[in-house]
């Protein structure tokens, strides 16, 4: 077990504090008060004072300053500003801007899910307003084509945009991962994400979507790894640069020797190529291991009682606060699919458990069965079913904190294996310490029966932790294989140079005698701590910080994607092309700002 570094004095969170290369390169300055960068061109705050966000503002509004390259000229650039003699700049026609307000009307009903024609709703609703607030602008809107048509253009025209954005910094990515999941698409399964992870050479990691893939036009593997190696392909990334493959636990991406990872590691084999590291356990962890611990089908039965209290139970009081974290994370109609791994998050399960006496009456009322409230198993299995799908649930929240490597990630899943092994030593002690829901199950038998009767078979419960255990250890099997590399990331001054493979101890070496790199070690995170180490002295050990980098460290991207889609499921069911459908995903996933100036005038290029 190894642990992420140490640092002996508080560590400064590096990605948050202001770097003075940013005035030249995103023409900001760190405000006189408070945190934050402030921009020189349109005088806005940036809040959150990451590189990404600082970058992000500068590409979508000011990258027309990007014509000051020469020597000096940015210097000059900058100082203007300052004085607040901002260089002219081509202004936008009144035709211009109502394409841009256009545009990000269609953005928006892309990332609300809302249909192509409630852009002409918008629009009456818009009239409303202006007619009694500001009637002389009216006539402003007579010139925004809300049309569907237009609005659905719109879409595919940002999405565009954002795919020759990441065409474009894909070449510099010195590693790479992808994700697949076929698992998001809880109400149909008959598509692939395709999600990228890539990392530069200042250590810059970048999530994305790089493509959606139509299993129905895909079926056999062989033609599902055509589809993905062409967009590969397609966006400039070769086989050699790939170092991980995160997928979920389905037979289409694990079977053994006609799954798509056998596929994709034959097809990545070469002289110059990392082994491909594969762990199948990070994205919808819980409703993979959910199937492995729910020994008598109890949530297809709690699904049953979820369907009738929403269909006769919706006026009751008690029952509000259930119907509400089911309305707001999946509309009024759920779908039966959808609403099973709904439930398999846990948070909802755990609230049906401490409902379970009002479910009895309720179901008591209406005239349905309530066999399972009478039996002890039963009742035991769901409160140990809550107990476990609390635990994976906390897990599943810390595996979806992005930016923090693999290594944290990897930490973070050694330390619940190993709290597993508690919880298997206590159910064979019948100790329910960390098993609260299953204890008040037995406190509440334990009135109603015999002292001598036995409540529960605590060896039952034990082979369902050991099976979890086992699952654990194949999902992430190759992470252990590659142990030493996240451990010398993690804590390079601390490794030992004689436990290093050969070929990194010489610069293992040089780098812990250096006192100055020990100091900003100390001082920085470690993506920005590695973005300045120098490749030229270090190149083995910088290779290494890319590689590791570039792995998945969260289901975060997929989480997002998830929670997309259980949003707007209806919205998404109804007849979308693959492209269509594909842009409204990237937008919503997407952390890159549209360049509003090239799509208004036209400039934005479609990637090829």
């Amino acid at each position: 077990m190894w642990m992420s570094p140490k640092r002996s004095r508080m560590e400064v969170d590096e990605t948050k504090v202001f770097r003075p290369e940013w005035i030249q390169r995103y023409l900001v300055v760190e405000p006189p008060e408070g945190e934050g960068a402030l921009c020189l061109v349109c005088r806005r705050v940036v809040v959150a004072t990451r590189e990404r966000d600082v970058r992000r503002h500068y590409e979508a509004e000011h990258e027309h300053y990007e014509r000051y390259v020469a020597e000096g000229e940015r210097a000059a650039l900058v100082e203007r500003l300052r004085q607040g003699d901002a260089p002219p700049v081509a202004q936008l026609t009144p035709e211009e801007r109502a394409a841009r307000a256009g545009l990000g009307l269609a953005r928006l009903l892309a990332l609300k899910g809302r249909g192509w024609g409630e852009g002409d709703f918008v629009s009456q609703c818009m009239e409303v307003m202006l007619r009694d607030v500001l009637p002389d602008h009216v006539s402003v809107l007579d010139t925004i084509d809300f049309s569907p048509e237009i609005t659905r253009q719109r879409v595919l025209n940002i999405d565009r945009n954002l795919r020759a954005q990441l065409y474009q910094r894909t070449k510099d990515y010195k590693a790479y991962s992808l994700a697949l999941d076929d698992q998001a698409f809880v109400a149909y399964e008959n598509y692939l994400l395709v999600f990228v992870r890539g990392v530069d050479q200042d250590l810059q990691v970048q999530e994305e979507l790089l493509t959606l893939v139509n299993l129905t036009h895909h079926f056999s593997v062989g033609a599902l790894m055509a589809a993905i190696l062409e967009a590969l392909q397609t966006a400039g990334l070769s086989l050699q640069r790939m170092v991980g493959l995160s997928t979920t636990h389905t037979l289409r991406m694990v079977g053994e020797n006609s799954g798509l990872v056998s596929y994709m590691r034959e097809k990545a084999v070469s002289p110059n190529c990392w082994n491909v590291i594969h762990y199948s356990g990070l994205h919808h962890l819980e409703l993979l291991s959910s199937y492995d611990v729910d020994v008598s089908q109890i949530i297809n039965t709690v699904s049953e009682w979820v369907v009738l209290i929403k269909t006769r139970g919706v006026r009751r009081p008690e029952f509000r606060d259930l119907l509400h974290d089911s309305e707001s994370e999946h509309g009024e109609r759920v779908n039966g699919r959808c609403l099973n791994n709904w439930l398999r998050r846990g948070k909802t399960l755990k609230l049906i458990f401490t409902l379970r006496k009002e479910i009895e009456a309720f179901l008591v009322s209406i005239g349905a069965t309530t066999v399972h409230f009478s039996d002890k198993k039963w009742l035991c299995d769901f409160g140990f079913l809550v107990d476990v799908m609390d635990h994976l649930g906390e897990l599943s929240d810390l595996l979806g904190v992005s930016k923090v490597f693999a290594a944290v990630a990897f930490d973070h899943v050694c330390t619940f294996e190993v709290k597993l092994g508690l919880l298997q030593r206590h159910i064979e002690e019948k100790n329910l310490t960390h098993f609260p829901a299953l204890r008040e199950v037995v406190d509440e038998l334990k009135q109603h029966l015999k002292e001598d009767e036995k409540i529960f078979d605590p060896e039952r419960y034990r082979v369902v932790i050991c099976r979890l255990q086992k699952e654990f250890e194949r999902h992430f099997k190759d992470l252990r294989f590659i142990k030493k590399d996240l451990e010398l990331f993690a804590n390079p001054f601390n490794f030992k140079a004689e436990y290093a493979p050969i070929s990194v101890r010489m610069e293992l070496t040089k780098l812990q005698a250096n006192t100055s790199l020990w100091n900003e070690y100390r001082v920085k995170d470690l993506g920005q701590f590695y973005a300045g180490l120098s490749a030229e002295s270090y190149p083995i050990i910088k290779g290494v910080a890319c590689k590791v980098a570039s792995l998945f460290d969260s289901n975060h991207i997929c989480e997002k994607a998830f929670a997309y889609l259980t949003r707007n499921q209806h919205t998404l069911s109804r007849p979308l092309s693959d492209e269509h459908l594909q842009a409204l995903f990237r937008i919503a996933t997407t952390e890159l700002e549209p360049h509003w100036d090239d799509l208004v005038r036209g400039r934005n290029q479609t990637p090829p």
